[in-house]
């Protein structure tokens, strides 16, 4: 297994920790792989890096999360934010343009970086990303949303993270049925019942609001170089975020590309969701490969 060396980036507003497996220039003539997420950090990517030994691995911890400690006195996590970040690390890497494979938020960060800097990146694979734009029931979604934040801010994290499992496992549309169940509670999720007070958890407060509000630009999205590919989990089925990958797909024109298992697909024993990371890695690599 290649060496990690994590480095720091002094950009504007922020330290950037990221870390990079593998040879800068990469060797074997390949790009160097970034995986990305939001508002997962680069340890939920360490299963699905160690399967690619062949190739260099960037990670990240994005803008205020984990290891990117902000100095901009803000707490709103942007796509527009997040896509300057990640073009600044491109840059650092210095080793031209790079493939990515991006999952939920930050496959709308990604949609975002190649519409803004396409030459940064050969080929995107984003998976399950959340846009609420793209669905027939874009208002029933922004609803739903709008739910769980009011438990979370009533009754904290525990009860807020049920509430947005609740939403994020709901097959179909957010019809009145969806809004007149009960919100489930907490410790049926192993979730905790007590209230800890705090009320700034990235997924479940209003701070990351405008990754789900982001609009993609089919236009530029379109004329960009970058080869995108939208993907999708075999067993996520008719949820919220395999609802977002295949409308987002369709706007740009294209099916979407299925993937083992389900939005967290490519997650180890460890994460408490398992996926199926050696089918996932597989299927990656075939589809990175198909440009």
């Amino acid at each position: 297994m290649a060496t990690t060396q994590t480095h720091i980036l002094a950009a504007p507003g922020v330290d950037l920790v990221y870390d990079v497996r593998g040879p800068l220039p990469p060797a074997g003539g390949l790009p160097a792989l970034l995986m990305i997420g939001q508002p997962m950090t680069a340890e939920g990517f360490g299963t699905l890096a160690a399967l690619f030994t062949d190739r260099t691995v960037v990670t990240y911890d994005p803008r205020g999360l984990g290891r990117s400690i902000r100095t901009d006195g803000r707490s709103d996590n942007t796509p527009q934010q997040q896509a300057a970040d990640l073009h600044l690390l491109i840059e650092a890497l210095g080793a031209g343009p790079v493939d990515i494979f991006a999952s939920s938020g930050g496959g709308v960060t990604a949609l975002e970086l190649v519409a803004t800097h396409p030459g940064d990146v050969v080929t995107l694979v984003a998976h399950e990303p959340p846009i609420n734009a793209v669905l027939p029931d874009a208002a029933g979604a922004e609803r739903a949303r709008a739910a769980f934040n009011e438990v979370y801010q009533a009754n904290g994290f525990g009860a807020g993270m049920a509430a947005f499992i609740a939403m994020t496992s709901w097959e179909g549309e957010f019809t009145d049925e969806f809004f007149a169940q009960p919100m489930p509670d907490p410790a049926m999720f192993g979730m905790p019942t007590d209230d800890d007070g705090t009320r700034n958890d990235p997924l479940l407060s209003k701070n990351s609001w405008a990754i789900t509000d982001y609009r993609p630009d089919a236009g530029l999205l379109a004329a960009a170089s970058t080869r995108i590919a939208i993907a999708v989990g075999e067993e996520s089925t008719d949820t919220y975020t395999a609802r977002t990958a295949v409308g987002t797909a369709a706007l740009l024109g294209q099916e979407v590309t299925v993937f083992p298992s389900h939005h967290g697909g490519f997650l180890g024993d460890h994460a408490g969701y398992a996926g199926k990371p050696e089918e996932f890695a597989a299927r990656l690599r075939e589809v990175l490969a198909a440009g």
